[in-house]
Formats: structure tokens, sequence, C-alpha cells
């Protein structure tokens, strides 16, 4: 692995961060608050780390090739050291009782989770609120993939780095310039947050709280600036907006590439946009009608809403909350914790396994049942009508089943701090998805600030695994990545 390399795209990176913290800085100076004296430290803190490096690793010492170990470690250690950088103002204002804690809460901004260790959000000063929200949007569409948009000026050029991190189960450029394909996708992130954030203060929201919501819903995040979350806005309104761009964040992003070519046939026909709107519309009915047989809401509007909500904010990974989902039937919490494992479509902010992956095996599985009863026919599975490589087939099956290896171990590692298995499952399953609320002592209402600290950098782990999809996080600690 080329150290130089690695090490300037990391100084990029936390520069990138640094610099991000000064519209937080800006708001803790025009309040007033206390926070400002940690956000001034952070930020020198991440400017002088990031520019003496970018300086000791000057252009014209680097070999601007990047292979696929330099890819892998980019993209895995760029969530740590950004990590490290962003902990610091919730550390050095006093926010939290320990830096494992500001880890914690940092870790889970920048990979979209949205677990969080703040029991009083409210009580917290805006610049930190501020800041919880930017790390949910500067890491919803990847550190890494704003980077390329300007790593070439820097002499270096890598797709291994956009492959690495865009997820899903494929990555390719949308344009031949790789920094112009980085440059779209934001540009489509960027109006997304935009019109959402002027459609929630149509709503009565006030601009700070609008953009918030708009940066944790676009980067499917769920850092709310209430400690009700989205059930403290009680205006329909508002709550279907957010379900609205919650679906459209849960989209493939290359998707939205296609509407300014007018290619809406090739849109619609999108097997795994189909499957995720399916799949959303079955989940929140089959759940709308159990809630309104079983009574648990009696206006039917009210009963849609919530339905379609919590499926979209659990499928998306978003994690919002407008109700307390641990007193729903059975039935219903079964269905959330099915949609945890599913998650988004590949190629958006979303985590869990996608929809694409389930649809590969869902083929796969198929085909083999068809082969039993004809052996001699020749079957080639397809999605978007195009043939299934069996080396996607292999990685699609290789995938959950370390995805189920991963979630049984750090399950077994937590319920031996005597925690009870609903809890550490959900718990763990939550992080691994980058969903944010689970299920029980860790369900919809509650923070995981009573968690210990060995089960913090458990799910920490896997919070970055979840959004490095598995392979990547997993390559960095074999040591074989690092040899020739």
């Amino acid at each position: 692995m080329k150290i130089n390399i690695v090490l300037r795209v990391l100084a990029f990176v936390c520069l990138t961060v640094s610099c991000v913290m000064f519209l937080p800085l800006l708001l803790a100076l025009y309040d007033g608050t206390y926070d400002v004296s940690a956000f001034t430290l952070s930020l020198l803190a991440g400017l002088s780390f990031s520019l003496t490096v970018i300086f000791l690793t000057g252009k014209n010492s680097v070999d601007n090739s990047m292979g696929i170990r330099e890819g892998l470690g980019v993209t895995g250690f760029s969530w740590i050291a950004a990590s490290i950088i962003g902990s610091l103002p919730y550390w050095l204002s006093g926010c939290v009782p320990s830096y494992t804690d500001a880890f914690f809460e940092t870790m889970s901004g920048f990979t979209t989770t949205g677990a969080t260790i703040f029991d009083e959000i409210e009580a917290l000063p805006r610049g930190i609120l501020l800041w919880r929200s930017l790390t949910h949007w500067i890491g919803g569409m990847g550190i890494i993939v704003l980077s390329l948009a300007v790593l070439p000026f820097l002499g270096v050029h890598g797709m291994e780095m956009y492959k690495a991190e865009v997820p899903g189960v494929t990555a390719g450029k949308l344009t031949p310039r790789l920094h112009q394909t980085a440059i779209y996708l934001w540009g489509a992130y960027i109006f997304l947050t935009v019109t959402e954030t002027i459609l929630l203060m149509a709503g009565g929201m006030s601009l700070f709280d609008a953009f918030c919501h708009s940066c944790s819903t676009i980067a499917t995040g769920g850092f709310s600036t209430k400690n009700n979350s989205v059930a403290y806005f009680t205006s329909p309104y508002i709550q279907w907006v957010i379900i609205i761009f919650m679906f459209l964040s849960g989209v493939n992003f290359s998707l939205y590439f296609l509407i300014p070519m007018r290619k809406f046939h090739d849109i619609f026909t999108d097997e795994e946009l189909r499957g995720y709107f399916y799949i959303t519309v079955l989940s929140a009915t089959a759940i709308a009608v159990c809630l309104y047989l079983r009574g648990t809401f009696h206006s039917i509007e009210y009963t849609v809403r919530q339905a379609f909500f919590h499926v979209v904010s659990v499928m998306t990974t978003t994690g919002f909350i407008i109700e307390d989902y641990d007193y729903w039937p059975e039935f219903t919490k079964f269905i959330i914790i099915l949609l945890m494992f599913i998650g988004a479509s590949g190629g958006s902010t979303g985590g869990g396994c996608k929809v694409s992956r389930f649809i590969i095996i869902w083929r796969y599985v198929k085909t083999e049942i068809i082969r039993q009863l004809h052996p001699r026919s020749v079957i080639t599975p397809r999605i978007n009508s195009k043939p299934i490589q069996p080396s996607t087939m292999a990685s699609c099956a290789a995938f959950f089943v370390l995805y189920m290896v991963i979630l049984s171990a750090s399950t077994l590692i937590t319920t031996a701090y005597g925690i009870d298995v609903l809890t550490a499952f959900t718990g763990i399953l939550t992080c691994l998805s980058n969903v944010g609320p689970g299920v029980g002592r860790l369900g919809a209402v509650e923070s995981f600030s009573w968690l210990p600290g060995g089960v913090k950098w458990v799910m920490i782990i896997d919070m970055m695994a979840g959004r490095l999809e598995l392979f990547a996080a997993v390559l960095l600690i074999i040591p074989s990545t690092y040899r020739k």
C-alpha cells in the first residue's frame, strides 16, 4: 500500500471536515454559547493536521496511481480520521461525559446511523445540534465521493475509492470523468436538501430546524433537533414531506442522473426501484391494516401516516420516529425488524443489505428451483434485462454470510455484558444496517447512553462496517492488504 497517497487523501478529508466546522462555529458565535471555544480548538486542530500532512506529502512526491489497496485504505481510514476530528467539539465542550461517547456520536453521524447517546437533545446549544446534522450530511453521500470532485486537482485519481465507497452491488461512473460523476451526485444531493428545507419552512418550521432535518433526511441519518424527533412537529404536512424525501433518498442516486436526459423509461423499469417501491407499499399497508384492526389508532389517515412514516424511515435506515412502535402489535414490530435487514437501494445514502441483493439472491434461488425440475435446462437469471454474472451472485451470497457472522458475533459479545437478547440483537442490527433506533431498551424513544463502553466500541465497529459494505472493513484488518 502506498502510504503517501493514503495520508494525502486522509488529510484532504480531515480538511473538508474541519472547514465544515466553520458553520456551527459561526452559529455558536452568533448565539454566544459555551461551545465557541470547543469549535475553535477543533477547527484549529483539524486544519493544523491537514495542512501539515498535505505539505509533507506534496504533489510531486506522490505516485498518483491508486489501486485497490489504496482505495480500501483511504475509504476505511477516512471514516476513522473524520470521526477523530469530528468528535472534538462534543468532547471539548463537555457535552458528553467521555471520549467514547463523543466518538460514538460522531461515527453514528458520519455513517448516517443516527444512534445517539444524548438523552436531552434540546438542552444542547444550536452549534452542537447543527454539527450533528452536518456530520450526517457530509457522510451521507460519502466523504470520499465529495473528495473525488476535488482530488484530481491534487494529483490523485482513484476509481477504486469510488468503488469502495458507493454502497450497493455494483458501482460505475455516470460520466467519463470520475470527478464529474461526484459533482453530478452531489448536485442531486444538494438539490434535494434545499428543496426539502424550503418545503419544511412552508409548513411552519424555522430555518434552523428545517435545514437540520433536511440534512438528516437526505442523508437517511435520523438526528433531530428535538427530544421527540419528528413527533415534536404534529403537522401532517411536515410529516408527509419528510416521508416523501426519505423515500427519494432511498432511491439509487444514479437514477436521478437520467432525469435531465429524459430517460424516464429506464427509471420506471428499473427492477430495484420497483422492488423498493413494492416492499414499501406492501409493508406499510400490512402494518396500517394491523394497527387499524387492533384499534391502536382510530383515524384512517393517521394510521396510514404512521405506517408509511415508520416503514419508510426504517427501510431507508433514516430512523426518524413519530410514535413509539415498541407498543405496537408484535406482527408490526417483526415487519420493522425485517425492513432493517433489507434496507434501501444500492447507490443511495441508505444502509442495510440493499434491495438489489435480495432481488439477485431471489433470482438465483428461483433458477435453482427450476433446475431441480428440469436438470438439463439452461437458465440465465437477469436483472434489468441484463444477465447476472456468477461473480455477482457469489458476491451477494458471501455478503449475506458475512453479514450474519458479524451480526451473530457482535450480538454474542453484547449479551456477554448482561444485556437481554432482543435489545442486543436489534441494537447490533440497527448499527450494522445504519438504521438508528432498535427494539426493546434501545427502542424508538431510547438512547444508547446507558450501554457499557465495550458495547459502544463494538457498535462503533459495526456502524463503520455496515457503511463500508462489510468487505472493505474486513479487508482493512487483513495483513495481506498492506503487503505486495
